[in-house]
C-alpha cells in the first residue's frame, strides 16, 4: 500500500496544472487549524510570498501540510490568491489558488504575511517592479531594495483554516472579488505543484502524524545579511499610491547595505553544487531474477538523474553567459542567481523522492514461514 501511494504522487506529478482546479473530492471533517510560523527572507526581488496551507491526501484520508514559499509571478503584475476549504454540499471542498493581475476571494481565511482575510496587503506591482511592504514580509534591503511601510490594521486573528461549516470562517465574496474570480487566471506554477506533492509524500507533513503542528520550513531559505551597517548613502524607495487608497503610506529612507565579506558562499547553487548520487547497496533477496532487475532500474533511474543535472546545469551556464555578454547589474545577477539556487533544490528533492520511490519496490527476501519439526525416530 505505501508503494502504491508513492507511485500514485509520482503520477500526480505529470498531471498538467489545469487538472489540479478540477479535483473536488469532499471531505467531512474540516482541515486542522493554521500553524503559526515565521516567513523565510525574501530570496530576492520578483519573489511574491504564497502561503502554507492544508492540502489532502485521498488516498490515506488524512490532510497535510503543504509549505509557503517564495515564487517568482508567471507574468509581470500578476498576484497570487490563495486556495482555500469551503463548507459545499455537505462537506469540505478545496478551491484552487490562482495567479491573475488581482486577489480574488479565498474564503476569508487569514493566512498572514499580507493575507489577512481581504485582499493582499503584503506589496504591489508599480511601473514593472513589485514593491514589498515591511510590514507583512521578511525582506532585507540588501536582496529588496523596492520597499515601504505601511500599517493595515486586521481585525481577524483567527486561525481557522476553511470557511463556512461548524466553527468555520462567516466570509462572503464581494462583487470586486467575484468580479477578480472571472478575470484570466494562471493556474499554479510547476514549481508549486511539485513543491505540494513533495509534502504529500512526506509523512513528517500528515496531520495524523504532527497533529496540527506540521514541521514548517520553506523551500528556499537563504542566509541572512550579517552586516546591516550603513555602508552607502541612502536612497527612498516608495511606489506610487494607488487611486483611493485608504493606508497612509510614507516615504522611508532605506540604507543601501552590503552583504559581509565574511559571509560564505550558499552550498548547492548548482547542479555541480551537488553531491555525487550515491548508489545503493546491490540486494540479495534471493530472486537472482529480481535482484538483476532492480538493479537495472537503478542504473536507469541514476543516470537519468544525472541527465536531468547536467542539462540545467547547461541551461543555468547559458543564463550566465548571457548576464555576462549582457554587463548585468550585481542585482540581477543576485537574482538570478537565488533563481539558479531554487532550480537546484527542486531537482534535488525530486531526485531523492523518486530514489525513495523505487527503494520502496526493492525485491524483498522471502520470510521462512516454516517451523522447525522434531526428528522422528525410528
Amino acid at each position: 500500500m505505501r508503494t502504491i501511494r508513492i507511485l500514485l504522487a509520482f503520477l500526480a506529478l505529470a498531471i498538467p496544472a489545469t487538472l489540479f482546479g478540477q479535483i473536488r473530492l469532499s471531505i467531512s471533517i474540516g482541515p486542522p487549524a493554521l500553524p503559526v510560523y515565521e516567513q523565510p527572507i525574501c530570496p530576492g526581488d520578483g519573489y511574491l510570498w504564497t502561503p502554507g496551507y492544508w492540502a489532502y491526501d485521498d488516498s490515506v484520508s488524512d490532510y497535510y501540510w503543504v509549505d509557503g514559499e517564495w515564487v517568482m509571478a508567471p507574468e509581470e503584475g500578476f498576484l497570487w490568491t490563495p486556495g482555500y476549504w469551503a463548507w459545499e454540499n455537505g462537506g469540505y471542498r478545496f478551491n484552487q489558488g490562482y495567479w491573475g493581475s488581482e486577489v480574488g476571494f479565498y474564503g476569508g481565511i487569514n493566512y498572514g504575511f499580507g493575507y489577512s482575510g481581504d485582499g493582499y496587503d503584503g506589496g504591489r506591482w508599480d511601473h514593472g517592479q513589485f514593491f514589498y511592504n515591511r510590514s507583512d514580509n521578511n525582506v532585507d534591503v540588501a536582496r529588496n531594495r523596492n520597499v515601504y511601510d505601511s500599517h493595515f490594521s486586521s481585525h481577524n486573528e483567527s486561525r481557522v483554516s476553511f470557511n463556512g461549516g461548524n466553527g468555520g470562517i462567516e466570509a462572503r465574496a464581494t462583487s470586486e472579488q467575484e468580479a477578480a474570480g472571472r478575470q484570466r487566471h494562471v493556474t499554479p506554477v510547476a514549481l508549486q505543484i511539485e513543491h505540494e506533492q513533495i509534502a504529500r509524500v512526506s509523512p513528517e507533513y500528515r496531520s495524523s502524524v504532527n497533529h496540527g503542528k506540521p514541521p514548517v520550513a520553506a523551500v528556499i531559505r537563504p542566509e541572512a545579511v550579517n552586516n546591516r551597517q550603513t555602508a552607502e548613502p541612502a536612497r527612498v524607495v516608495e511606489p506610487s499610491r494607488p487611486e483611493g487608497a485608504g493606508a497612509s503610506v510614507e516615504p522611508r529612507v532605506e540604507p543601501l547595505t552590503k552583504q559581509s565579506e565574511n559571509n560564505q558562499a550558499r552550498k548547492a547553487v548548482h547542479p555541480n553544487d551537488l553531491a555525487p548520487i550515491s548508489r545503493p547497496e546491490p540486494t540479495n533477496s534471493g530472486n537472482a531474477k529480481a535482484d538483476k532487475k532492480y538493479q537495472q532500474q537503478q542504473d536507469n533511474l541514476i543516470a537519468r538523474q544525472n541527465q536531468e543535472r547536467q542539462s540545467l546545469q547547461q541551461k543555468q551556464d547559458s543564463e550566465h553567459q548571457r548576464l555576462t555578454q549582457q554587463k548585468a547589474s550585481d542585482s540581477r545577477t543576485q537574482q538570478v542567481e537565488q533563481k539558479h539556487q531554487q532550480q537546484t533544490q527542486q531537482l534535488s528533492n525530486k531526485h531523492v523522492a523518486q530514489q525513495q520511490s523505487l527503494q520502496a519496490r526493492q525485491p524483498q527476501p522471502k520470510q521462512q514461514n516454516k517451523q522447525d519439526r522434531p526428528d522422528k525416530k525410528n
